[in-house]
């Protein structure tokens, strides 16, 4: 058992124990931030004087050979060691000898698994950032196609007002550039460099953890070295941010599972994202979308767990804190996982465009706009807003649409009807009259599709 820490010790520790501690099996993620870590640590010290030049090319060189032949193949990482910084440091030893055993000086291991733990998130941040510009993309594509796509807007799951597909699209445009946004956030807040900070108390070596911070491109060195090895907020933001983009493809996939249903038809997937029945010959069934939305549990449990490890650690490390980093691996590839196969499901999807339209104009989502009509004739909103009532009850016993209605039947509800009120109640009209920004209007929506395009050339 490949040990960084045995001389305070008389016997070895027990071997349940040893594999309970051990965090091997999942840190070995970090290998490369690792070695890029030490790679700058080495050259602070060649730079402060604390090695000599000799040793840090011996070093780095043994280092960079690590890295290579990890990443070839020829070098495995196995449960032989603790660590991957034993890892690490055991096989520099092996290669270059006494020079290999100087690369922890001034270090601790606190402070180096907050280093790899940065480094790796910081990585991940910017990887999720750029899936979610390909979806929003692909979401932007499917706006500037259908501006005129007309379909109803529900509430409480009920039709309630007519809009196009372009703007149920733009609603979900605008939650995956708020998730952009909160990862920028959590990137720029978490981009300070804890290397140096030791155990909890610094170290009396003559460090440059500025030069360390820029050969890391930190923005700097954080501040406080007790609050630099316990600091694991980074970690409960970025899960909390991908929690928010998981409910919000969890809500896109439940409408898309209602709409591929039988009852709404209004998409079709494509086969490449759906599966049948064992069973049942005539299924077509939304897996991809069923599943983004089950595991989006899997991906809140991640925080609570976070949250609830992190409630009760004093200052300053703990081994509890371990514990962030299996959920957080998990949480991150689900989310890269779900956002890639939501987009592909999205990008090859169909829209029944004329069942969305006949939905509209069946659905009543002109009875606003019919009450409207009445108030620009001169009748106060309440009353016009009771006489449109009577009329949808009216249209129910008929099987009718209200722009279906003859103008007799119309008057026969209210004298005020008149011919200009079949204009007054399309589709078209109610749509296209809604001119404010954020509206669903043609115009009012191309402009936002050109601040949306501004917006993903400049991100």
């Amino acid at each position: 058992m490949a040990q960084l820490w045995g001389g305070r010790f008389t016997k070895e520790t027990d071997k349940l124990v040893y594999n309970f501690n051990a965090s091997i099996s999942f840190d070995q993620k970090f290998y490369r931030q690792d070695i890029e870590g030490s790679m700058a640590h080495v050259k602070m010290l060649a730079k402060q004087e604390i090695l000599t030049e000799d040793e840090q090319n011996q070093i780095l060189s043994g280092l960079e050979g690590i890295l290579r032949d990890v990443e070839n193949g020829k070098l495995e990482i196995t449960d032989e060691y603790e660590d991957i910084h034993s890892f690490v440091e055991a096989n520099l030893i092996r290669r270059i000898g006494e020079a290999g055993k100087k690369l922890h000086t001034g270090r601790s291991r606190n402070d180096q698994v907050a280093l790899d733990m940065k480094l790796y998130i910081r990585q991940e941040v910017s990887e999720i950032n750029a899936l979610l510009k390909d979806l929003l993309e692909t979401i932007l594509n499917i706006m500037e196609e259908n501006t005129e796509t007309y379909m109803p807007g529900f509430t409480h799951l009920q039709k309630a007002q007519p809009i196009t597909l372009a703007h149920h699209m733009g609603a979900y445009f605008e939650m995956f550039r708020r998730d952009r946004q909160r990862l920028d956030d959590i990137y720029d807040r978490m981009n300070y460099c804890p290397l140096g900070s030791g155990a909890l108390a610094g170290t009396t070596y003559p460090l440059d953890r500025a030069y360390t911070a820029q050969l890391l491109n930190f923005n700097g060195p954080t501040l406080n070295s007790m609050d630099s090895v316990a600091d694991r907020d980074y970690v409960i933001e970025l899960l909390s941010a991908l929690s928010t983009i998981m409910m919000h493809l969890s809500r896109f996939s439940e409408e898309i599972i209602i709409w591929n249903s039988n009852e709404y038809h209004f998409v079709e997937i494509d086969d490449a994202y759906s599966t049948g029945s064992s069973i049942m010959p005539q299924k077509k069934n939304p897996d991809i979308a069923e599943l983004v939305r089950g595991k989006t549990g899997r991906v809140y449990g991640a925080l609570v767990s976070i949250l609830t490890t992190m409630k009760g650690i004093p200052l300053a490390y703990n081994k509890d804190m371990q514990e962030d980093k299996e959920l957080t691996f998990d949480a991150i590839d689900t989310v890269k996982g779900c956002v890639s196969l939501f987009t592909g499901m999205l990008k090859t999807m169909k829209f029944n465009k004329n069942v969305m339209r006949t939905s509209a104009m069946k659905g009543f989502t002109n009875a606003t706009d019919a009450a409207d009509y009445l108030v620009n004739h001169g009748m106060p909103f309440r009353d016009a807003h009771g006489i449109i009532g009577k009329l949808v009850l009216y249209c129910i016993d008929k099987d009718k649409a209200i722009d279906e209605l003859s103008l007799d039947e119309l008057k026969a509800v209210s004298p005020v009807f008149e011919q200009d009120i079949f204009e007054a109640v399309c589709l078209e009209t109610c749509v296209n009259k809604r001119m404010t920004i954020g509206a669903p209007g043609p115009n009012a929506m191309k402009e936002v599709i050109r601040i949306h395009k501004e917006y993903l050339s400049l991100s």
